[in-house]
């Protein structure tokens, strides 16, 4: 039984961590959210049942997200749901300390990359190791990415979105934004603020982006009854708004997805971005599932785009196929300790 539970592949995002252990899949798959008790600092829960206080905690409470955009934002908050994580993973009883590989952004500096190995060791691993967020995307989605060919990754996630060109098993040009989900949801309460006078939650903003939310007009547009507060009376009040809605809220955020895929594009060596124009860019991450967002990408660049089988999964299944490949990978892997 012990032999299956001491590596762990952690996809340790801003809005869900995913655990991933070999031969089983993913085991874990829950919000990356704390809640904590404002005198005492307990930890009083964390994932699942945590989410369910967002929003709705008395003041000796605070149900909080340890990670801002893809990064720790609270050092010790992040170490007790990595603990929690860990342990639901292998299960209470540990004859030996896991070995866990960690999907970071891109982007992420020296010092937040000591933060996570850091908190990892903490929370009980033996080792900890680190792969950037598109390359453990393009290995969950089945690139072959030790080819030499380039291969366009975009993964939106939470917090952040990555977009990087892949060759040899290495990337070879980057860029890490930080827009994604959270961001999104944004939008559309601010969206709701201005044009219905509502206050909405951010539960409900995302409830609206994932049931009607979509990157292009809809032909049959959709509509949703929110509920929030009334700005001007303070009362409770039910709205109805629309996918058109939903799309104008987000766009200034997709622009910048746009953006930033058109600048990584740019920068492409002329071999590699032939390679991608051939197989087009591929999209993971839960954020990916946005209705229509291949298809504005694609209209967008010219290119075309596909989002990949199980797009939230993807990160979480290559750290995991990382972990138990490491020869094979160790070019793409960032740090060990």
């Amino acid at each position: 039984m012990f032999g299956f539970t001491k590596k762990i592949g952690i996809d340790l995002g801003t809005a869900t961590t995913l655990v991933h252990l070999p031969k089983k899949g993913i085991v874990v798959n829950e919000p990356s959210v704390v809640a904590i008790s404002v005198n005492d600092k307990k930890v009083l829960a964390v994932g699942n049942d945590a989410k369910e206080m967002l929003g709705r905690t008395p003041d000796s409470i605070i149900a909080c997200r340890p990670l801002k955009d893809g990064v720790i934002a609270d050092y010790r908050t992040t170490e007790c749901m990595l603990r929690y994580f860990i342990n639901k993973a292998v299960g209470g009883i540990r004859l030996m300390r896991p070995e866990v590989m960690i999907a970071v952004p891109g982007g992420i500096t020296s010092t937040e990359r000591k933060a996570v190995i850091d908190a990892t060791i903490q929370a009980g691993a033996k080792a900890a190791y680190l792969i950037k967020e598109p390359m453990a995307a393009a290995i969950g989605a089945n690139i072959p990415i030790g080819t030499a060919s380039g291969h366009l990754i975009i993964d939106i996630g939470g917090g952040t979105t990555e977009i990087a060109v892949i060759s040899l098993g290495g990337i070879v040009t980057n860029t890490s934004v930080r827009i994604g989900g959270n961001k999104l949801d944004n939008a559309i309460t601010e969206y709701v603020r201005k044009k219905y006078g509502l206050a909405i939650g951010d539960r409900t903003a995302e409830e609206a982006k994932i049931r009607i939310g979509s990157a292009l007009p809809l032909r049959d547009v959709m509509a949703l009854d929110v509920r929030g507060r009334d700005m001007v009376s303070g009362l409770p009040r039910t709205i109805t708004i629309t996918s058109d809605d939903v799309t104008e809220a987000i766009q200034d955020e997709l622009n910048g997805i746009i953006q930033a895929v058109k600048n990584v594009l740019q920068e492409t060596p002329p071999e590699l971005a032939a390679d991608v124009i051939d197989k087009g860019m591929v999209i993971t991450g839960g954020t990916g599932l946005l209705r229509n967002l291949d298809k504005l990408l694609e209209r967008s660049t010219d290119v075309s785009a596909y989002v990949a089988d199980e797009a939230p999964l993807c990160v979480a299944k290559g750290t995991g196929v990382a972990l138990e490949n490491l020869e094979s990978y160790k070019r793409s892997i960032l740090a060990a300790k």
